[in-house]
């Protein structure tokens, strides 16, 4: 039964749980109560026995506030978490890592991720090993007895020749040669709920094709199931690196890199370079050996000159093929095209055309300056920051893996490279 006080303003329910009433009734309850509804004193008691209550004398103590109700779950269990974490004390924190560190393709970083290779660079380092020995030896056998008795311009066109030829080649080795980033997380991730849907891992997505216009040629772009993207135009897949290149030439090994968009330029400086020094060192190898021959004896020169002989054939069997490669990339770069392009024959021939070429400019010096003199081009995969969530939809089951960049937007018109 419910019980009010009407001297403390408490009132008890049923259950015996306290209310409070905000003020105790004016006049000493009952009464006052009985006042206002317009009865006499005891017209107040009789509305209570009415509304079953029952009357509780002045100086009876009221009851006590109940039980405070029991905090929620999550407030307990964030205390808990908070407890614990304070008593075991702070963890170290992780350092963030760079994209260069979980690239996806088959390279090196070397210097925080400002220098790249291929991840098979031996034949890099035999090549620089080859030409800093034959070097080394010309300057230290050779240069002597030819400033002495020929003109000190010798070693200092060699010494011109030999800080160019390393430096194209540094160039070419380190530098990204335009590599895309691939698709985002989220992109790959609508792609593989698909394949997840049809209940077998050998299932492929249909060939996609894109076709844009460059003037005036129709040029069909694939569809690289690796990077998940449309490659752009002159684009391809290197199979050794696994990466998919601007403007592909050809995956060096003697460079240890890829040759494209962004280092064609420094690898054809090499090779050019490169072909004049070795048939530099040859020429002053064989006059060296000339001139020593006649005041000494052929075989007497021979004996007395190990060093000269070893460059002698060194330059001899390398100058040949390097001069042929030199005079090739000569041809690719006044016709504009490509390694690769030339290998397949993709222009080759196409509707009985002399200019087939859609990037061909019509012009031998043009080419050339669009390919050697063109504007530099920003490394797209920016290798050095830091990696960032990529954002998905809740769906998407891949959203907590890092993105390596947008992919870029191929389905414009192409224009004049």
């Amino acid at each position: 039964m419910g019980v009010v006080s009407t001297k403390t303003g408490v009132a008890s329910g049923p259950g015996g749980r306290g209310l409070h009433v905000r003020g105790a009734w004016p006049g000493g309850g009952a009464r006052a109560r009985g006042a206002e509804l317009g009865g006499a004193p005891g017209a107040a008691g009789g509305a209570m026995q009415e509304r079953g209550y029952r009357h509780i004398p002045p100086a009876a103590p009221g009851p006590g506030p109940g039980p405070e109700p029991p905090p929620p779950a999550s407030t307990s269990s964030a205390a808990a978490a908070s407890s614990s974490a304070s008593s075991e004390g702070p963890g170290p924190a992780r350092r963030p890592l760079r994209k260069w560190e979980v690239f996806p393709g088959r390279n090196r970083f070397y210097c925080g991720g400002r220098l790249m290779l291929a991840r098979h660079s031996g034949v890099f380092v035999l090549t620089l090993g080859l030409i800093l020995a034959t070097s080394g030896l010309f300057f230290a056998f050779d240069c002597p007895f030819l400033a002495s008795h020929l003109t000190l311009a010798i070693p200092i066109i060699a010494a011109v020749l030999f800080f160019f030829v390393i430096s194209c080649l540094l160039q070419t080795s380190f530098r990204d040669p335009g590599i895309l980033p691939r698709a985002t997380p989220s992109e790959a991730a609508d792609l593989e709920k698909r394949i997840d849907s049809m209940g077998t891992s050998t299932y492929r997505p249909p060939a996609r094709t894109m076709e844009v216009v460059i003037n005036k040629y129709v040029v069909k772009l694939k569809y690289c199931y690796t990077c998940k993207m449309f490659r752009p135009p002159r684009t391809s897949h290197c199979s050794v690196c696994d990466n998919c290149v601007e403007r592909f030439d050809h995956h060096c090994p003697w460079v240890g890199n890829c040759v494209g968009k962004r280092n064609y330029r420094y690898f054809y400086a090499f090779i050019l370079s490169l072909s004049f020094l070795t048939a530099f060192i040859f020429a002053c190898v064989v006059t060296h050996l000339t001139l020593r021959s006649q005041r000494d004896g052929f075989l007497t020169t021979l004996k007395t000159t190990p060093a000269s002989v070893l460059e002698l054939v060194i330059c001899f069997f390398s100058v040949w093929s390097i001069l042929g490669l030199s005079g090739f990339h000569t041809y690719l770069v006044a016709s504009n095209l490509t390694t690769n392009e030339d290998i397949k024959g993709s222009w080759s021939n196409k509707r009985g055309s002399e200019f087939a070429n859609p990037y061909s400019h019509k012009s031998i010096l043009t080419n050339c300056c669009a390919v050697l003199c063109g504007p530099f081009h920003p490394s797209l995969i920016d290798r050095r920051g830091f990696i960032q969530p990529d954002v998905g939809t809740p769906s998407s089951p891949k959203s907590e893996i890092p993105s390596f960049g947008a992919k870029p937007d191929t389905s414009m018109v192409g224009g004049m490279p």
